[in-house]
């Protein structure tokens, strides 16, 4: 209840300051949440810094559904207000909602001082709206909203209507509404031990905080409490690289042998390059390419900092042909995506992802999915990934590949990771769906969502 509290000091919280200006950042200027975040909140204590974090992804995840419930509580829509009175709205509502550590008192007051240093008169709307959110509190105004139909779904678990409407088409309905509720979770940290220097056993014993094993993946380590990544010695040292247990699959799946000739297209940042290299032993060579001259520079410096030696980095273009010929043993594809697989870790990809760019993005696919196949030997092996949920992306093009490319077959993954097989809605397979393909779902897997296919050239 409001009624009664004292009022609040004048002092905003420095976790909510941060907050605020970075989500101005993001919903006035399209600036990407986790780089305006890393900018803006440097000079936080760890402490605030998390909390910062946590108020920035939460408010911009759950944008969908917030902004329904303002146009409810303000009487108007939301695109109507001022945008520094909307993003004070947002993410006064999504902490009375959604975290409730704080007095809503404290929760309220420090919106209304946030209004009033960037809004022109619009502190006494944030007053109103948020102190009858908290009088109505998170029983009556969630509690009224249902996903009983894809649209609904969209608003309840905040995604946009054709991500909705594809997943529930695609999955079922039960694992729709599992992904978009869980997509608004905090998503798993994981380590992948740099075998090239020690392996899991060891870095766990090295760690400060708890881990467990993933029983499938020997070199990967989840994370039970919160860990400064970056700022370990470890991390300097090479020791790890953080990176989800799916994204690890993937270089599982093409297990690449030493002494062997890889190309890895569309490498950076380079998680799977050095991971290619780590289980060759360093012994032989992964050609990775990357056509951004900064990310390039960047994959470098990852692979010196994991002594990832057998890494040769190629700045081109992954979609134009190459001049070597059919001369990998093993070939990586792994393009850019819509990135529908890791929305927890992204938490502005869901609004800036749209079924146009996604049909751009199959295009791009399509013509990186040749330039590797051509440069595979024959015999040789290539994985197709994507970390996303996205069927056009993904085993429709695929299947559309094998039927124009008679000198590839797929192998069956389904066969050696029978949890992680693709089915369709129901868990029935399907004609559409070629058997032997792998897509991990956040909801059930705890991990990243990527798609996996595995072509042997005859």
């Amino acid at each position: 209840m409001m009624a009664g509290v004292p009022k609040p000091a004048t002092a905003i919280a420095p976790a909510r300051s941060c907050a605020y200006t970075v989500l101005l950042r993001v919903f006035q200027h399209g600036a990407y949440a986790d780089q305006a975040l890393q900018a803006e909140s440097r000079a936080l204590d760890p402490r605030d810094r998390a909390l910062a974090m946590r108020l920035v992804y939460g408010t911009v995840q759950r944008m969908g559904t917030l902004d329904h419930l303002i146009g409810g509580l303000a009487q108007r829509p939301p695109e109507r207000l001022d945008p520094p009175v909307l993003a004070t709205l947002r993410l006064g509502l999504y902490e009375l909602l959604y975290l409730r550590g704080s007095p809503d008192y404290a929760v309220v007051g420090d919106a209304v001082e946030l209004a009033k240093t960037r809004a022109r008169g619009g502190h006494g709307l944030v007053n109103a709206v948020l102190r009858r959110a908290a009088r109505e509190g998170p029983g009556v105004l969630l509690g009224a909203l249902t996903d009983a139909t894809p649209e609904q779904a969209a608003v309840k678990h905040s995604h946009p209507e054709w991500i909705a409407r594809m997943w529930w088409r695609e999955l079922g309905a039960h694992d729709a509404r599992a992904l978009m509720a869980f997509d608004n979770e905090p998503g798993e940290v994981a380590l992948r031990a740099n075998t090239l220097l020690s392996d899991a056993v060891a870095l766990a014993a090295e760690l400060p905080v708890r881990t467990h094993p993933d029983p499938e993946i020997p070199e990967a380590l989840v994370l039970e409490e919160p860990f400064d990544v970056h700022g370990s010695p470890l991390w300097k040292a090479g020791a790890f690289l953080a990176q989800s247990r799916a994204a690890m699959l993937v270089a599982r799946t093409l297990a690449p042998r030493p002494g062997e000739r890889v190309l890895d297209l569309c490498a950076a940042p380079g998680g799977k390059s050095t991971h290619l290299a780590a289980l060759m032993e360093n012994r032989g060579e992964v050609v990775a390419v990357e056509r951004n001259q900064r990310r390039a520079g960047a994959l470098v410096r990852t692979a010196q900092r994991l002594r990832a030696s057998a890494v040769r980095v190629e700045i081109a273009d992954a979609t134009l042909s190459r001049n070597d010929g059919a001369s990998f043993d093993r070939v990586l594809v792994d393009p850019p995506c819509s990135g529908l697989g890791v929305l927890q870790a992204r938490p502005d990809l869901r609004w800036r992802a749209t079924p146009e760019a996604t049909a751009e993005m199959v295009q791009a696919q399509a013509a990186i999915l040749a330039v590797g196949a051509r440069a595979l030997r024959p015999g040789g092996v290539l994985v197709y990934s994507t970390c996303t949920i996205s069927p056009t992306e993904n085993e429709r093009l695929i299947a559309a590949f094998l039927d124009s490319n008679p000198d590839f077959s797929l192998d069956d993954l389904a066969a050696e990771w029978p949890a992680l097989a693709l089915s369709a809605p129901g868990g029935q397979p399907s004609g559409a769906i070629p058997a032997g393909l792998l897509l991990t779902l956040p909801h059930r897997d705890r991990t990243a969502g990527f798609f996996i296919a595995r072509l042997r050239r005859s």
